[in-house]
């Protein structure tokens, strides 16, 4: 069975400049949802827009639903792919008030494409309640907010009812608080309507929550590609560590099946991603969940920094050698340590993941 959606061997190009090159990834099935992850910059609109077809792209393939929407020989007009962007910034008609924005997507999907996919399962007042918009209706684009405009563009690509809909950092100017319930809203949306998502975005735990798959984009290339989970867990490589900022690499020596020797926090157990020799030195991936706190252990590091987070707090350690380890504490937890004071980590280390290079 062919996939869904399948990007086979792309550069991508903004302007004449090449942004990212040989790039293939796919989407299994109807009603995923894929996110991607990248710096500013890397060229991940400029995929959104080939994808529209907005853009041309030079080699390689775009093919959805297994019909070629563009390659070397072949390339479908827009109005033609059935497939909707939603951009970053406001793309409202100024002179259309909300409804009328709405409707003209309602319009377009009547005459536009050929390849009709019938009603939307919810109607546009569902929508603009579970957006938080429905009072906007007779508003016009210059008296709403941004990030009332982005989630009117956000339900008219919806209520298009798209063989594929395509988001470009849709809650960008939302708050936090705003913005997880749109998120638990537009998750609910497109798995009751199937309709298969691409979003660009900037929050790791936005594309965590919505995406069935993340790609993650890095000078030029992809450079992981997979569930959630194992984005997290099991990143690939340095690439994708440095960009979730999330640990620190450390010298370690395999000494065993599944065991790691550091000369500052001793014996590390757990399972390693693939099979490393006897004795060879590699780089080992603490993150903040892997240390366990215990104030009774001998295993002491220096407390240099302390974060609040509501739910916990970030403890950063110092070793002798200077490194700095994070370590997260539950905020229940009785002891506040200050800074200067020694903070025990449970000893032996067990660390479900051993994620080395």
């Amino acid at each position: 069975m062919s996939n869904y959606l399948e990007i086979k061997d792309v550069d991508f190009f903004a302007g004449n400049k090449l942004v990212l090159e040989d790039i293939s990834f796919s989407i299994p099935k109807k009603g995923d949802c894929i996110c991607l992850l990248g710096p500013s910059g890397i060229g991940k609109t400029t995929v959104l827009r080939a994808i529209a077809g907005l853009r041309k792209i030079p080699n390689g393939s775009i093919i959805l639903k297994e019909k070629i929407l563009n390659n070397s020989n072949i390339f479908i007009e827009p109005e033609e792919r059935n497939v909707s962007l939603s951009f970053q910034e406001n793309a409202l008609f100024p002179h259309f008030t909300v409804e009328e924005n709405i409707k003209f997507g309602i319009q377009r999907s009547l005459f536009c494409s050929k390849n009709k996919n019938g009603s939307l399962k919810l109607s546009m007042e569902q929508l603009l309640d579970l957006f938080f918009i429905n009072d906007l209706k007779n508003k016009y684009p210059h008296e709403i907010s941004a990030g009332q405009a982005q989630r009117v563009c956000v339900v008219r690509s919806i209520i298009h009812n798209p063989d594929l809909l395509l988001l470009d950092e849709p809650f960008a100017n939302l708050d936090q608080n705003l913005k997880e319930k749109v998120q638990v809203n537009l998750k609910e949306i497109l798995k009751e309507t199937e309709i298969t998502s691409i979003i660009v975005t900037h929050d790791k735990y936005e594309a965590f929550y919505l995406a069935d798959y993340c790609g993650i984009l890095h000078n030029k290339k992809m450079v992981q590609f997979d569930r959630p989970y194992n984005i997290h867990h099991k990143p690939n490589s340095k690439e994708v560590v440095d960009f979730f900022n999330r640990g620190v690499l450390i010298p370690a020596k395999v000494v065993g099946k599944n065991k790691l020797f550091n000369e500052e926090l001793g014996e590390i157990q757990g399972e390693f991603s693939r099979d490393y020799p006897l004795n060879e030195e590699v780089e080992l991936l603490i993150q903040p969940e892997d240390l366990i706190h215990d104030d009774e252990s001998d295993l002491k590091l220096e407390v240099v920094d302390k974060k609040f987070r509501g739910t916990n707090f970030v403890y950063t350690l110092k070793t002798n050698s200077k490194t700095l380890l994070p370590v997260f504490v539950h905020s229940h937890h009785e002891h506040l340590h200050q800074e200067n004071e020694k903070f025990g980590i449970k000893k032996p280390i067990f660390i479900d993941h051993l994620v080395c290079f």
